[in-house]
Formats: C-alpha cells, structure tokens, sequence
C-alpha cells in the first residue's frame, strides 16, 4: 500500500519541478526577447558599400583631367546614381560666395575659375549615408516606454565637383568615416508619459 503522504511528496515534488521548468523557460524566452525590438536603417543606393569605397573612388578623380565621361564610369552619373544633386551656376555662387564681402581672389583656384566661367561651369554635389538605429536593452522596459536604448552606427561621406565644359576643375570631399552614438531615454511614467506631460502642459 502506498502511503498517502508520499503520494503528496511526489505529487509536490512533481508540481515544483514543472515550476522550475517553466521559470526557466520564461527567462530564457525575455532573455531573447531584445531580438524582437524594432530596428531600422536609413541607406541611400549607391556604388559604394562603405566610406573607404567612396573615398577611393574619388581618389581617382584629377582636376583638369578627369571629365565628365571618366565620373560615369566611376558612377557619378546624376542621371543614374540618387545621392547626386546637380548644381547651376547660381548655386555653386550660393555655396561658395554667400554674402558679397567674402573676396573670391582668396578662393582656391579650382573655384575662381567655376565663377569666371559662369554658366560654363556647374557642379555635381554628392551626400550619400548608411545609418543603422539598433533599439537594445530589457524588452519590457522599452515596449512599455520606461527605458530605451539605441544604438546608431555607419557612416556618412558627402563631396562636391565643379566642371567646367565637362572637365572637372575642383573637388573637395568629406564626411564622417564612423558613426557611433548611444541615446537613451528614461521615462518614469512609462505608457503614461505623454499622458502626465500633457496634463501639466
């Protein structure tokens, strides 16, 4: 016979084994719940994968040499690649001399001659970025607006040509090889926040 007690012995030791099961499934489910935060990214199409790669194809840019045919096939074609703006002569004023007390003699010569040539000369404008916000940190704490952490990181690289009858004449290039940036936000009020904001407003 089997005696009651030890039928409530294993009875409970059963109950709280499948408790330990299921706290430790719980765990291990919100451990990976980060995964399911939103994640999203802002890319403008392009030739090039990263900075270097853009950085490299304007390193075989001349002026005085390269001509317009040269940039097609290193793809600075405005007609065919997005991240190019294609500036007229009022523009290229706008951008290089924007009040009149700014003494263009004192300019590099590449730009002096863009004004002397007037509407001969235009200039392409590059800005092309890939930037990555990673939401990361406890799921509950930001699905429910107390704590949010991103991550952003890529890269940003922007240059300008000027060309005058389709030979380019100067180029200045830039940007920001690496981005890396950590935000975060604590909200004490949680879901309630906007709410208890708009109370006191």
């Amino acid at each position: 016979m089997i005696h009651a007690g030890c039928l409530c012995n294993a009875s409970g030791a059963s109950a709280f084994r499948w408790r330990c099961v299921v706290v430790a499934m719980t765990i291990f489910a919100l451990a990976g719940c980060s995964s399911l935060l939103p994640k999203s990214e802002s890319l403008t199409d392009s030739p090039w994968q990263s900075f270097e790669g853009a950085q490299h194809a304007f390193g075989q840019i001349v002026p005085h040499q390269t001509t317009v045919a040269d940039l097609r096939r290193l793809k600075l074609d405005p007609a065919a690649n997005p991240n190019i703006t294609i500036l007229n002569y009022s523009d290229v004023l706008r951008r290089f001399i924007p009040n009149p007390s700014i003494d263009a003699s004192a300019l590099d010569a590449g730009v002096q001659e863009c004004v002397s040539a007037a509407t001969h000369c235009q200039g392409y404008e590059v800005d092309h970025r890939a930037i990555r916000r990673n939401r990361y940190g406890n799921f509950w704490a930001d699905i429910l607006n107390f704590r949010r952490k991103t991550e952003i990181v890529g890269w940003r690289f922007n240059a300008v040509l000027l060309i005058i009858d389709d030979v380019v004449v100067y180029k200045l290039i830039g940007g920001q090889p690496v981005i890396h940036e950590l935000e975060e936000s604590n909200n004490p009020l949680g879901p309630l926040q906007g709410a208890g904001e708009a109370i006191f407003k």
